[in-house]
């Protein structure tokens, strides 16, 4: 459950049931005068009782304790107010914005009217709103103690001083973090080893995977030793970020090869003949919830081809949004 990965910082492993994603990985970093948890799990009683296990047997004690989010979503934040003891919280600056805007109705109502113009089903988005974890179980307010991020800001505990590196697309205020002495980067999801982070579209955000790859162009620049990333098991930074940006211009080409061969499709439809690592037969038995996943990933992909004028974009007279080489 808890494990040492470079002096003083170490590995909280906090199980997500049920969740392909098997684990959140969640750092402590013991300090002189002060400790930083990174990352929480979900907001739910497994991963409660697994983050507060952890703790007890580092000997954490609330009133020298900190939280750092690298994201916003639920299964890295969900549990950020309840484990931050007496301290504070710190968050990328746009992730705390996009928290307080995904509250307000309009964005959640044009959020929803993207998924239904792009042909997901109106009885299957119900489903995903009900039982989709990064709402049910994510962090319900943020509060004056939630603090912003912005690139280059540094956080210090005991011999680390990170420093902030913004990398959005998997999320707008997407952040790893850089420990220069140590030659460590905390990477987040924005970089993982045997799963590829799942890129979707953000409302208000015209193009998330182009900034997704200028992010791993940027991380690409420092001399990382060792990746501590927030799922799953660590691996070669520099060779993982050439394996990232060689899959995704591969899907890219898919992508454009889909529209092309079978032009005037919907997003869901052009999710359906993409390819994809889950245990389902076919696009119809998908799990609701990672169906709702693909869609918008597949749509980030087609925001990123249309933005380049490598394909076209039209309304039906029904609503629907078809795309066109």
């Amino acid at each position: 459950m808890v494990d040492e990965v470079a002096k003083n910082v170490f590995r909280i492993d906090v199980e997500l049931p049920g969740n392909p994603l098997r684990a959140t990985n969640s750092y402590y970093i013991r300090g002189e005068d002060s400790d930083l948890l990174i990352d929480t799990g979900f907001r739910r009683e497994e991963c409660r009782k697994a983050l507060a296990e952890g703790l007890r047997i580092l000997g954490s004690r609330p009133e020298r304790r900190n939280v750092l989010c690298t994201h916003l979503h639920a299964d890295h934040s969900g549990l950020s107010k309840e484990f931050r003891g007496d301290g504070k919280v710190w968050m990328g600056a746009l992730d705390i914005r996009y928290f307080h805007e995904m509250r307000r109705l309009e964005h959640r109502l044009k959020t929803r009217e993207r998924f239904l113009s792009e042909g997901f089903p109106l009885e299957l988005l119900d489903i995903v709103y009900a039982v989709n974890p990064a709402f049910s179980q994510a962090l319900e307010s943020l509060d004056e103690r939630y603090l912003p991020l912005s690139d280059g800001d540094e956080i210090r505990v005991g011999d680390y001083t990170l420093k902030t590196v913004t990398v959005p697309g998997h999320t707008p205020g997407n952040c790893m973090f850089w420990a220069e002495k140590q030659k460590i980067m905390f990477t987040g999801d924005h970089i993982l080893f045997d799963i590829s982070p799942n890129i979707t579209q953000w409302y208000g955000m015209e193009d998330a995977l182009g900034s997704y790859l200028s992010g791993l162009r940027k991380a690409m620049k420092y001399p990382v030793e060792r990746a501590l990333p927030g799922h799953r098991a660590p691996g070669d930074y520099h060779a993982r970020i050439r394996e990232l940006l060689e899959h995704h211009a591969k899907r890219l080409r898919g992508t454009e090869e889909i529209v092309a061969e079978d032009p005037g499709m919907t997003a869901y439809e052009i999710a359906g003949r993409m390819k994809w690592k889950i245990r389902a037969r076919n696009w119809e038995e998908f799990p609701v919830t990672q169906k709702w996943f693909a869609v918008g990933e597949a749509m980030s992909h087609l925001d990123y081809l249309r933005t380049r004028g490598r394909i076209r974009r039209q309304k039906d007279a029904d609503g629907f949004l078809r795309y066109y080489r």
